[in-house]
């Protein structure tokens, strides 16, 4: 059994829509971040750097990972799903979901914080993370004109992917113009997995958002 815990951001999406992808058992804690739960010392045990999500791997001597990434190619090594066995498959899924980990979650992550929640409007970072969040939409959109799929089959590198991109608007990102990657939030977004997944641990839009996100998103501001 894998406890998964989690809030409804993007990165805690990843973990949630893979799970029920691989339709694996598992149970959920929401963290609070109005209480700062992910500060405390019971979660810091779990994960140090006081971050959602994280699991803990109660079938495997309460294993416990972090880091939303390593949280995803664990549980694909574990099962043997959504990740090719053969090395140069592999590899070219670790090189889209770092893709995701280093470049399109940061950026749109900054673009976010910019446009909807600092305190004073900076038009220079706004418009500087904006630009290179749609660049690097540019790039998932240039790959998946000739690939229904960024690494062939479907993997944890759409998943990750999708669950920063499906929520563009948020940060003020058009995508106007990028059609291979409009196809593909929407077919990826059409799953029931996926569905599930982003129910976790409550349904929000990406687009409207709720004023629990609002609140989630300025607790962790500096």
């Amino acid at each position: 059994m894998i406890e998964l815990f989690t809030a409804g951001t993007p990165n805690g999406f990843k973990a949630s829509v893979t799970l029920e992808e691989m339709g694996l058992d598992y149970t959920v804690r929401a963290i609070s971040f109005d209480k700062r739960e992910q500060k405390e010392d019971w979660f810091l045990k779990i994960n140090p750097n006081g971050r959602i999500p994280a699991i803990v791997d109660r079938g495997n001597g309460d294993f416990a990972v972090f880091e939303s990434g390593a949280i995803m190619h664990y549980l694909a090594r574990k099962t043997g799903q959504l990740m090719p066995a053969d090395e140069k498959g592999e590899s070219l899924v670790m090189q889209w979901l770092m893709f995701q980990m280093g470049g399109v979650g940061p950026m749109m992550g900054q673009a976010n914080v910019f446009y909807r929640y600092a305190p004073e409007k900076i038009p220079y970072a706004i418009e500087r993370y904006q630009k290179e969040s749609r660049r690097l939409l540019e790039v998932l959109d240039s790959r998946l004109a000739d690939n229904e799929y960024l690494a062939g089959a479907y993997s944890i590198a759409d998943i990750a992917n999708f669950c920063w991109a499906r929520g563009h608007g948020w940060g003020g990102i058009s995508i106007d113009g990028l059609d291979h990657l409009k196809r593909w939030i929407d077919q990826i977004e059409a799953r029931p997995a996926v569905q599930r997944g982003l129910a976790v641990p409550e349904k929000i839009d990406p687009e409207t958002r709720k004023d629990a996100v609002v609140k989630t998103v300025r607790t962790m501001l500096p």
